[in-house]
């Protein structure tokens, strides 16, 4: 029997009384772990289990196949449910979570990540599109695909006013060096803006929920970080969509 503690990022029925919840943990990265008679589960252990539940569980790992044998409730972020758009977007987060995480990896930042924003979002302590660009960028970050922010490529600027982002390439070059060719994949982006972004991939997480930006910022914010995640992922996700459309 292993002990540890997780995040539910989703709830899968099977057959008549069970299901399957897949859980991300510090230790062992993504899981998927078998309820037996979830539907009858009452009281604490019900709570453990269902969506966003953060909880230990106790699990026991048989002919490869990995059963809950109990579980015990630690934060289970119910006040999501309050806000249409913050359950929505928590339900994007844990999409990209299942196709970005593994099993058997170390996933401690990634899950401290999702806690501190799941934590912000449920007591509507930050702006969600601010929530959404923080989680975006700094799970990139973690996954090893961190923009690269220090610098212009070519000249060395470190502050330039604006400058041209390539999304696949990961790094920004000034108008100067661009040439005044902004390539089709390139981001036009200002100076508030990148250094947004260099606080998300490069901050404490102490600190990484504390900054600001004027509305316009975050809009362009919000718009890189998605067209980031997405193109290196090569995907969108359904979750994603539902959520814009509720905007």
């Amino acid at each position: 029997m292993i002990t540890l503690e997780g995040i539910v990022l989703r709830e899968k029925p099977y057959g008549e009384q069970d299901k399957f919840i897949d859980v991300i943990t510090k230790d062992r990265g993504l899981l998927e772990v078998a309820v037996k008679g979830a539907r009858k589960i009452t009281g604490r252990s019900s709570s453990s289990t269902q969506l966003f539940a953060y909880s230990r569980f106790c699990i026991n790992n048989s002919k490869d196949r990995l059963t809950l044998n109990s579980a015990e409730p630690i934060h289970i972020f119910y006040d999501l449910r309050k806000s249409l758009t913050g359950l929505s977007l928590a339900a994007y987060f844990a999409d990209v979570l299942r196709f970005s995480t593994a099993e058997r990896t170390d996933s401690g930042n990634v899950m401290r990540l999702f806690l501190n924003t799941l934590h912000f979002l449920e007591k509507g302590l930050r702006n969600e599109k601010m929530l959404k660009s923080i989680f975006e960028l700094r799970l990139m970050s973690e996954i090893g695909f961190m923009p690269d922010v220090v610098c212009c490529r070519g000249c060395g600027a470190f502050e330039p006013k604006e400058l041209y982002f390539s999304v696949m390439g990961g790094g920004f070059v000034c108008p100067d060096c661009a040439g005044g060719e902004q390539l089709e994949n390139d981001f036009k982006m200002e100076l508030p803006v990148l250094s947004a972004v260099r606080h998300i991939v490069l901050a404490d997480f102490s600190r990484l929920f504390n900054f600001r930006l004027s509305e316009h910022a975050l809009d362009r914010l919000s718009v890189f970080a998605e067209i980031y995640i997405l193109s290196h992922f090569e995907r969108s996700f359904s979750t994603l969509d539902f959520y814009k459309n509720l905007l």
